[in-house]
């Protein structure tokens, strides 16, 4: 089924619903919450903190989140009690499996807004979303529009602030039950017995890469540490790795492991260096120290926010970057956010390989935050 064919299934259930709007009010008791979304990996981390404070204020209430299905993995523990539906807008399956979940008493959106014709659609009796979605036809399904904050933060707090109430408290790693680990390979397993730093170059646009070079001469720091340096990456990476490591000199994990492999790799590893991707979100769910590194996107949006404040997290970045001037989230205008959202053909600083946001990110700042992030290693 084509995208075009699962959101008409969607509008086809929830437009005799919209005209039902005017009767609809906020629930007093909430005995079932959906929250729809379909976001890449690491926005769909930052819902962490929502989830933790829709759990405090609603002990007893089944949490449904829907997810894309190679993210679903993680939540096979069930970390604050939720369930998960699989959702991809392509799959009938999917689609039909979210439309009859519910009904439920509240929905909250997260990103777009489209997703609020989901939440409808699906029998949410109550749908709170962020104000301000473009095209305007996004929010009609919604009955509390929240603006963002007039005052800079974190986007996962933000997240958090959809639904009133204090914050939830800081995020411990027990909060999230590790995925039954997937086998690994007899030599892989034997590679991660030995103490490892996990180095990551990819990320979901080239803007965000790091000169290839560098991603060398930190592997190279890593082995002067006594530690050995793994190359992690998705299917689509593989590429990458073997033009920063033609020679194989270190083992790549890159396309072969799926996330729950992931996680348990992370979780082992002393350190993680990454750029700004999902995978830094990932690092801080398991509480190993993360390095990340910020060019296009903002250290303050998509850092560790109050809810993290505990995680050993240290971004890498240069602060004020001239061209770093969008002042938008997710298709908002927010006056505070000063992000950049340009691809390689429309970046005003690409110099070939890498973007002078990336480029300014010297060895020696990552390499000087990665020495701090691991006490007693000589």
């Amino acid at each position: 089924m084509s995208r075009l064919s699962g959101r008409m299934r969607i509008m086809t259930r929830a437009l005799p619903r919209l005209t039902l709007k005017p009767l609809r009010r906020k629930p007093q008791v909430v005995r079932r919450v959906l929250i729809a979304h379909h976001l890449l990996l690491g926005d769909t981390l930052l819902l962490t903190p929502l989830i933790a404070k829709l759990r405090t204020q609603h002990p007893d209430a089944q949490i449904v989140l829907t997810c894309p299905k190679p993210i679903v993995p993680l939540y096979a523990g069930k970390p604050f009690g939720i369930d998960v539906i699989p959702f991809d807008p392509r799959d009938q399956r999917s689609v039909r499996a979210v439309l009859r979940s519910g009904p439920y008493d509240l929905g909250i959106v997260a990103g777009d807004n489209r997703h609020a014709w989901l939440a409808l659609a699906a029998g949410c009796r109550w749908i709170v979303g962020h104000a301000h979605d473009l095209p305007a036809w996004k929010n009609w399904p919604l009955n509390q529009a929240v603006p963002y904050p007039d005052h800079p933060g974190a986007w996962a707090d933000i997240a958090a602030g959809l639904i009133d109430g204090p914050p939830p408290r800081a995020y411990r790693t027990e909060d999230w039950p590790a995925p039954a680990p997937a086998a690994l390979a007899e030599d892989d397993a034997r590679i991660l017995q030995q103490p490892y730093v996990v180095l990551h170059p990819g990320a979901s646009t080239d803007v965000k890469r790091w000169p290839d070079e560098r991603w060398r001469a930190l592997a190279a720091y890593v082995e002067t540490l006594g530690l050995r340096p793994v190359w992690s990456g998705g299917p689509s990476e593989t590429g990458l790795i073997d033009a920063i490591d033609p020679a194989g000199r270190y083992a790549s994990f890159a396309g072969r492991n799926d996330l729950r492999q992931v996680w348990h790799m992370f979780a082992g590893a002393r350190a993680i260096v990454c750029p700004d991707t999902g995978v830094a979100h990932l690092g801080r769910l398991t509480g190993v120290p993360t390095i990340a590194l910020f060019g296009p996107g903002n250290a303050l949006i998509h850092g560790a926010g109050n809810y993290w404040r505990d995680a050993p997290f240290t971004p890498v970045t240069i602060a004020d970057m001239p061209c770093r001037d969008q002042p938008d989230i997710f298709r908002r205008y927010v006056a505070w956010a000063r992000r950049c959202d340009r691809n390689t053909s429309t970046c005003v600083a690409w110099r070939g390989d890498h973007a002078d946001c990336m480029g300014f990110i010297s060895l020696e700042a990552v390499c000087k935050s990665l020495r701090a992030a691991l006490p007693g290693v000589q």
